[in-house]
């Protein structure tokens, strides 16, 4: 992972400048997790390594699968396969998602709830990390029923764990030493 995060990241910076100057980051963001998902499908996988396949053949499955493509993210992905690179596609996708929340000053923030929330739950917790933060906050929420009650956040490398699993781990923990 480290290896291809270097590897990738200097096409996200490059993808980022010129999306960035050219006023497209919507279209990026978008045209790279399209491109993200078929390179992390295992049956493209497959083709991307496939010897049989010269360049040109490999970027126009790529570019046809993907859907809608302008130029520029053609020529992208037509350089990505000319360097052998188009498997580190999500790792690209990514770099250019946390570049591009630091642009537009947004924190990310994975809410993840023992149940279902409701809008009004979602929108609290929202305000709650926009205070805390300062920033505008992208929220994604999931439902893992293992933590019991509660809810986890985490943004960046930074977890609020008030689950009932989580306060149990610490009870354990406690009661251990």
């Amino acid at each position: 992972m480290a290896e291809s995060l270097t590897i990738a990241r200097p096409y996200a910076e490059a993808v980022f400048k010129l999306a960035r100057d050219s006023g497209s980051l919507p279209s990026w963001s978008d045209a790279l997790a399209r491109l993200s998902a078929i390179a992390g499908n295992e049956t493209a996988r497959d083709l991307l390594g496939n010897p049989r396949l010269t360049t040109a053949q490999v970027s126009k499955l790529v570019s046809d699968a993907s859907g809608q493509l302008d130029q520029q993210q053609l020529n992208f992905v037509q350089v990505l396969a000319e360097n052998e690179r188009l498997a580190v596609l999500p790792e690209i996708a990514q770099h250019f998602e946390v570049l591009r929340s630091g642009f537009e000053n947004v924190v990310d923030a994975r809410v993840t709830s023992a149940f279902p929330l409701s809008e009004a739950q979602v929108a609290d917790i929202v305000g709650t990390l926009q205070a805390k933060y300062g920033r505008a906050v992208k929220v994604t929420v999931s439902v893992d029923a293992e933590l019991i009650g509660g809810v986890s956040v985490q943004v960046g490398d930074e977890v609020m764990d008030a689950s009932v699993r989580g306060k149990l781990a610490q009870l354990a923990g406690v009661l251990k030493a």
